[in-house]
């Protein structure tokens, strides 16, 4: 985990066990949490008895600490060294109201130790209070084994995905999407619900390309902000055979969507790349986009703003540039490998190598000088998940997918952004695709990130999401 996160801990006791374990117990998770680079919100020995919960004023008291650090709280995590007195903790959840993910974790017994001295039975304690939060309505996740110590590996794993999740949640129940121009008219594919999305507290900040334009006309060759953005661009991605007068463009471009963002409070954009782009300005916006995708500000092209949220929910899980690619061609007679490819504004953390070029597909229509700015290489071979969010209006929810496969190194020979990828089952995700009239766009990133952004959207953001499972 490279963002340090806050979390709540609860620890839970119950009178008639030892309570000793849940003094030693809390010590041990306390531990844990940091060395996963949590900070610790939790009551201390001088709050309650051994800093556990356990009465309804031990709740309040836990409820009460909670609120106070409600703004810096990202998830709360659930210690039971012993069985855990089940209703006090519900209790301590219900009354914080944080609406956070909840992550449940019970220490396991030792054969050697089942007296009455040292008994947990927290193998048993853990379904009891998983069914008192049921009957509460709260949601919560579980640690991948049903018993494991706070100093386990497998802890350790438990403890980095939960914080995946957290930070997806966190990331989308207050995301800001900012739409540059209107979708390009023949993709009706790229039709979404603000509706919806503002339903779900994502908010779409939109404005016209011809403001864009507007303000770019503003702006003087030589100002500092734009020459500091066009050494970007030339330190970014090699530019050669790229005229000077293109590259002075795309840095006023990307100068006043930098600016705006700041603006209007916006870390996610999706942006019309064509043709009006290529034909009013005379570049293409993609070098733009994936440097800001590989800052971690994802850029979806085609206004498609549902697949940057897709990019956003990877990003957050991974903590890595995300991208969002084209579901694009068949790989030879492989069921389970396809090309994905885009024109192409990827991130350059996903490729092999990667220059400046133009827009060959546009260039047919708009001339190769009005199309330079795209980022053209192989993809490297690597680890990969995929998302796919959509506003289904008729029936008014969010729904999507998320799974997980491998680029390969399988020669290709193309233009564009483009790589192989290796999906177990594919024809099966495919078809799921197509049955339920998903968009030809897919996010990805280079991490297996698939089951945290699974457990955020469809536990805590309630979306209707498919896990496509190897």
């Amino acid at each position: 985990m490279k963002t340090q996160m806050t979390v709540g801990l609860i620890v839970g006791n119950r009178g008639f066990f030892p309570d000793h374990l849940a003094k030693s117990g809390r010590e041990e998770m306390i531990q844990a949490l940091e060395r996963n680079c949590f900070k610790v919100v939790v009551l201390g020995p001088e709050d309650t008895k051994h800093g556990a919960v356990v009465t309804r004023d031990d709740a309040k008291k836990c409820a009460a600490l909670f609120r106070d650090h409600r703004d810096e709280i990202d998830g709360i995590v659930v210690t039971l060294p012993n069985f855990g007195e089940e209703r006090g903790v519900a209790d301590a959840l219900r009354l914080a109201g944080l609406d956070v993910p909840v992550l449940i974790q019970a220490t396991p017994d030792g054969p050697g130790k089942m007296s009455i001295a040292d008994r947990r039975d927290s193998f048993c304690g853990k379904m009891s209070l998983c069914n008192n939060l049921k009957q509460y309505g709260i949601p919560y996740s579980l640690t991948t084994l049903h018993t494991e110590a706070p100093d386990s590996p497998q802890f350790d794993q438990d403890a980095q995905w939960f914080g995946g999740v957290c930070r997806v949640v966190k990331g989308l129940k207050r995301a800001r999407v900012g739409a540059i121009g209107a979708r390009p008219a023949a993709f009706n594919t790229v039709r979404y619900s603000e509706k919806l999305l503002e339903n779900n507290g994502i908010t779409v900040e939109p404005i016209d390309l011809s403001e864009i334009f507007g303000r770019v006309e503003r702006l003087k060759d030589s100002d500092a902000a734009v020459q500091a953005k066009l050494a970007a661009i030339k330190d970014y991605v090699s530019t050669d055979g790229v005229s000077a007068a293109a590259l002075l463009k795309m840095a006023k471009f990307g100068v006043v969507v930098d600016a705006w963002m700041k603006e209007v409070d916006v870390n996610v954009t999706a942006i019309q790349c064509w043709t009006s782009m290529e034909e009013y300005f005379g570049v293409v916006p993609c070098t733009v986009m994936s440097m800001l995708s590989n800052h971690l500000l994802p850029s979806a092209c085609e206004v498609d703003v549902c697949g940057a949220l897709a990019m956003h929910a990877l990003a957050l899980a991974s903590e890595s540039p995300s991208a969002l690619l084209d579901w694009n061609n068949n790989y030879g007679d492989d069921p389970d490998k396809a090309v994905c490819f885009h024109c192409s504004n990827l991130p350059k953390d996903f490729f092999q190598d990667v220059r400046m070029d133009y827009q060959e597909i546009i260039a047919g229509t708009v001339g190769k000088e009005n199309t330079f700015g795209t980022c053209v290489g192989r993809v490297k071979a690597g680890p990969m998940s995929f998302a796919r969010f959509s506003t289904d209006d008729l029936k008014g929810k969010i729904t999507g997918y998320v799974g997980e496969g491998e680029f390969t190194n399988d020669p290709l020979t193309t233009f564009g952004g483009a790589g192989v990828v290796k999906i177990p089952r594919m024809q099966k995700l495919l078809r799921y695709i197509c049955e339920n009239g998903f968009e030809h766009h897919v996010a990805a990133c280079f991490s297996h990130v698939a089951g945290m952004v699974y457990e955020a959207a469809t536990r805590y953001l309630g979306w209707d999401i498919y896990y496509h499972e190897a």
